[in-house]
């Protein structure tokens, strides 16, 4: 597993947040993802075997949204 965090351009309302959100945990092998609607930020966990951060940036841009930064940590 790994965790992802997907720095993203301005969002404008939280329709947009709960929007991004379905579509990120809509994918095989994600979980607990948070949209973070005043920091412009989602955080999502991902099994690599299954899906990418590339692939989670590509849903969200996908939608219309700019994905600006992509930060991927290692799980222990």
């Amino acid at each position: 597993m790994a965790k992802v965090i997907l720095q993203l351009g301005e969002l404008t309302c939280p329709s947009c947040m709960t929007k991004i959100q379905k579509a990120v945990e809509n994918q095989d092998g994600v979980s607990n993802v948070k949209v973070l609607f005043n920091a412009g930020k989602v955080r999502a966990d991902f099994d690599e075997s299954k899906t990418s951060a590339d692939k989670l940036a590509e849903v969200i841009t996908d939608l219309g949204y700019e994905v600006l930064k992509v930060k991927v940590r290692e799980m222990a």
